[in-house]
């Protein structure tokens, strides 16, 4: 071999090793183009202390998060809460299970309330070490309170807000009354994620579809990067057409990303707690359809994954409650109501809806 070629081979490997360094240093940093299998397990460093036992799919014993990843499971989503009455969902047990989660290889995506307990359409209540004082110190609590985040728990993603129609940090963020506010706040809390991450994605997080395009009019110039929806059929229409009109129609208008941020569906209409559960009536089924079956659940939450994985723009698809077992004893008023739209049944065995998290 003469001299040139062995110039040019050696140039040519050593392209070839740069090439794939800089792979690895990008797949280290965030989610990159693969589809998003999430659950939401926020309520599992609870559940946990009770020390429940799980169970595969042949009915053998495996740690609850190992049945997670074994089924492709690639991102945990969790909430936090700014200073809630006990530990949980507060930043350090948060920031413990990220880290846990982390070393196991799953992606961490964020969803921050801005408050100290559930933040939803009916509920926007302001942390109450946040009350009481000006708005300009309110933002720069936002920002503060954001920026800590991201800098000691480095998400993939992160939500601004959690189901946000109706603003946030009420009354001085409620997207009705102070319009101008509400989207300040949120740049506040955007502007600290660009400033301290070069990596998580941030997602504005609606509940429902059906007037999901005014809201996102009104964000349109905020410097988002994932439209993120909740879906649940009790709450947001029993139309799955319809649904998917609307994922492709806020596609096609605001060219962004696109997640179901949660859905759930049960697989029975019975319970394992005397806690009263959400969904434990017929109507409230897209029936006959997807029935309060194993296979319904699977079938429901399998056509929600097709069309995201078919709709341009569809990232991924997060389970919400995955965990929430009877975990409080079989007679807990206080305990779960969320059983029967769990990924395990009522002997914490893994059901069949968990083969739809695989890679499409």
């Amino acid at each position: 071999m003469n001299k040139n070629k062995v110039l040019i081979l050696f140039i040519l490997l050593l392209f070839l090793d740069c090439s794939s360094e800089e792979v690895r240093q990008t797949g280290d940093n965030g989610i990159q183009n693969d589809f998003i299998n999430a659950v939401d397990i926020s309520t599992f460093p609870q559940i946990e202390l009770n020390n429940p036992t799980f169970k595969d799919s042949f009915g053998n014993t495996v740690p609850f998060l190992d049945i997670l990843k074994s089924k492709e499971i690639n991102t945990i989503r969790l909430r936090l809460w700014v200073n809630p009455f006990d530990e949980h969902s507060s930043f350090d047990e948060v920031k413990s299970f990220s880290d846990s989660l982390k070393s196991m290889g799953f992606n961490i995506y964020l969803t921050l309330h801005y408050s100290d307990t559930w933040a939803d359409p009916g509920h926007q209540i302001i942390p109450q070490d946040w009350q009481n004082i000006s708005y300009t110190t309110l933002k720069n609590r936002v920002y503060n309170y954001t920026k800590m985040v991201v800098q000691q728990i480095n998400p993939d993603i992160i939500q601004i807000g959690n189901e946000i129609n109706n603003g946030f940090l009420h009354p001085e963020g409620n997207r009705y009354t102070q319009p101008l506010q509400f989207i300040e706040l949120i740049n506040e809390g955007i502007s600290a994620v660009r400033d301290y991450s070069d990596h998580a994605k941030v997602m504005l997080h609606y509940a429902g579809h059906q007037a999901a395009k005014a809201f996102f009019d009104e964000v349109k110039d905020v410097d988002y990067d994932i439209i993120g929806l909740s879906y649940y059929p009790i709450w947001h229409g029993k139309s799955l057409v319809e649904l998917e009109q609307n994922l492709i129609q806020l596609s096609s208008l605001y060219n962004k990303d696109i997640m179901i941020a949660e859905t759930a569906y049960p697989f029975t209409l019975e319970w394992n707690d005397w806690t009263n559960n959400i969904v434990g009536l017929e109507n409230q089924l897209i029936s006959p359809e997807f029935p309060a079956t194993p296979l319904g659940q699977k079938q429901f939450v399998q056509q929600l994954k097709t069309m995201m994985v078919n709709l341009d723009g569809g990232m991924g698809l997060a389970y919400w409650g995955a965990e929430l077992i009877a975990w409080n004893g079989e007679e807990s008023t206080e305990g779960s109501p969320w059983e029967n739209q769990a990924l395990f049944d009522f002997n914490n065995q893994v059901l069949p809806v968990i083969e739809v998290f695989k890679t499409p």
